[in-house]
């Protein structure tokens, strides 16, 4: 007999039929109904259980959590909610669970209490759904670049430069953290190191993917980051995942519409292969916003949000005629905005993007051309001489999504650049040789991977959308 799972079972039409299945018991009532689940679905399959012909002794160690082979009969259901059921003939006990002490009990429990049990969370129906989706992004990625001719490569997680000159790094060394090798000048002698200089987990693979695209066309990433930024908000981890094509002879329209198309592309496929996980979140979801003021619930169900990025051409926007538009807006005359918008030059915050995709265009956007003084260095400088070939994409419910742009493909402008930031040439010399040997125009973007997960399952924070989040004084499991 062959062990299916729950979701075959759900779906196949094998009525009739002598089954087998393991899984976890969600729940188990009046000695006779079980809800199992195995996780390839967030339904629960009912099995149902002859009590009078069971025996006692087993029948005490069903209990939630037990994980249990189960031989019987598919039938049609008896009840309501499900189409079939499972006629127990007989059930195996593969693994205990103590009622008294495991923690995922039947009932509601808080996320910050799931985050303590993190290696059990998955078996709720709101985690395993968040999990399954955050796979099916992940494939999506992989399968979008595979089919449009990127290459996949793995840029170095130690690595000697700051990508974007934040400073907010995790230092690797193999020095004594007590007593390190000291130079004359009493400072850290990184020369005695393992690496022999002064290294740190990366922030970005940008850089190095540049690299191979000037000699590839079309690469990206998808890797692990990692930044030392002491933060608890609900959207920042130090240790998270990004997406990061480049492409050579590529400027910054053609990776405007690159964007468009990856982002369209992967949100449809899981509207297409997660139907239910997506059907049973936008429900969560729409049943936590019933508890909030009129004021503060999304415009937007969870669906609807991810079908109003795959249906709508995201509107392209300066960010000169972002900044007239919010200035004169009437959130920010009446000072409604928590960051008031005053002159051109200003970071923009969530709030102001999403105002700009919410209200004004009722789409997504892209805006383009920042101030060069608020974007990083390898970003190619406008004829204007203050702005740079700079996009980032804006959604409903989260503002930023994606950041990218046309790259600095000439060395002196890159140079003055560097210089201007105390950037050292000798640090980033593999990268100004891009500029030396065959350079040419080329252009990228970045995706911060759990921020898209995020966004598709309608999780109001971060680490609900990882599993084993990394964050100031937590680092469990």
């Amino acid at each position: 007999m062959t062990n299916r799972t729950v979701a075959q079972l759900l779906s196949d039409d094998i009525t009739l039929q002598e089954v087998e299945i393991k899984g976890w018991v969600r729940t188990f009532r009046a000695n006779r109904f079980i809800a199992l689940n195995d996780g390839s679905t967030i339904n629960n399959i009912q099995c149902v259980v002859d009590f009078e012909n069971t025996d006692e002794a087993i029948l005490k160690r069903i209990t939630t959590g037990a994980a249990v082979c189960i031989k019987g009969e598919l039938v049609e259901s008896q009840g309501k909610g499900q189409k079939v059921e499972i006629q127990v003939n007989s059930i195996e006990i593969l693994g205990d669970s103590d009622p008294e002490e495991y923690p995922i009990q039947p009932k509601k429990h808080t996320f910050e209490f799931l985050r303590e049990n993190a290696h059990l969370r998955t078996r709720t129906s709101t985690f395993s759904a968040v999990m399954r989706l955050r796979s099916s992004l992940s494939f999506a990625i992989h399968k979008y670049f595979t089919e449009n001719g990127f290459y996949n490569m793995h840029t170095p997680i130690i690595t000697g430069s700051d990508a974007e000159g934040a400073g907010e790094t995790f230092r690797v060394t193999t020095l004594d953290a007590k007593k390190p090798s000291l130079t004359e000048e009493a400072e850290v002698d990184y020369k005695e190191d393992f690496f022999g200089k002064e290294t740190n987990l990366t922030v970005s693979g940008q850089l190095e993917a540049e690299t191979y695209a000037m000699s590839l066309g079309k690469v990206y990433t998808f890797g692990p980051t990692f930044r030392a930024e002491n933060s608890n908000t609900t959207r920042h981890l130090a240790e998270f995942w990004m997406i990061e094509p480049e492409v050579a002879f590529m400027d910054l329209d053609g990776n405007m519409d690159l964007a468009e198309d990856f982002m369209k592309s992967v949100l449809n496929y899981v509207l297409e292969h997660n139907r239910e996980d997506l059907e049973f979140l936008d429900k969560r979801l729409a049943d936590e916003e019933k508890k909030l003021p009129q004021a503060q619930r999304s415009p937007m169900n969870l669906i609807d949000k991810i079908k109003f990025v795959v249906d709508n051409n995201f509107m392209r926007v300066s960010y000169t005629e972002a900044i007239d538009i919010l200035r004169n807006s009437k959130p920010n005359k009446k000072k409604k905005f928590n960051y008031i918008i005053e002159e051109w030059g200003a970071d923009l915050q969530s709030e102001h993007e999403r105002y700009l995709v919410e209200k004004h265009f009722k789409c997504p956007v892209i805006l383009f051309d920042y101030p060069a003084n608020i974007k990083a260095f390898y970003m190619r400088l406008n004829e204007d001489g203050k702005t740079v070939r700079a996009m980032d994409i804006l959604f409903p419910g989260i503002g930023e999504m994606v950041g990218g742009s046309q790259r600095e493909e000439r060395l002196e402008v890159l140079k003055e650049k560097m210089k201007a930031l105390d950037i050292p040439e000798e640090e980033l010399w593999w990268y100004l040789d891009l500029r030396k040997f065959g350079t040419a125009v080329h252009s990228g973007f970045g995706l911060g991977f759990e921020r898209l997960v995020m966004f598709a399952t309608g999780m109001s924070n971060i680490r609900d959308v990882i599993p084993y989040p990394r964050t100031p004084q937590n680092a469990e499991f």
